[in-house]
């Protein structure tokens, strides 16, 4: 059982274009893919340097604050390092009053709540200046 050779060749060549047509076919799913792929790259590394942009202005902004933080710190430490400068020379107006208000037999609490004074100082004020109205009655 022999095929005819024309048979024979006829079935080699529809092997032979066969191959060519899967390779031409291949060869063009390749390129379809490999432009696809390069038109997702192209978009990712934009999307990419937009958010790098993005980052900078933000990180330079960040800079600036801070910047700006490190003089008010510095001036908030120039104004603690100065006393502030006393202008008669004599006690502040909540002094006076506390010292009348401790001449007259205040409370501590009431020098508190009626001068705006701490406890401390409330009863520093009573201990010097009330003493003295005590002594002279």
């Amino acid at each position: 059982m022999t095929l005819p050779a024309a048979d024979l060749t006829s079935v080699e060549f529809l092997l032979v274009a066969g191959r060519a047509v899967f390779l031409l076919f291949s060869f063009v799913v390749a390129a379809v893919t490999f432009t696809a792929w390069r038109r997702a790259t192209r978009l990712q590394t934009e999307q990419l340097l937009a958010q790098a942009n993005t980052v900078l202005q933000r990180l330079a902004a960040l800079e600036a604050r801070v910047d700006a933080t490190k003089v008010t710190i510095s001036q908030l430490g120039d104004r603690l390092e100065r006393p502030p400068a006393v202008m008669n020379g004599g006690p502040a107006p909540g002094y006076s009053m506390a010292i009348r208000l401790a001449k007259g037999g205040a409370s501590r609490e009431e020098l508190m709540a009626g001068c705006g004074l701490s406890l401390g100082e409330a009863e520093l004020v009573k201990r010097l200046h009330g003493q003295v109205s005590a002594m002279h009655a």
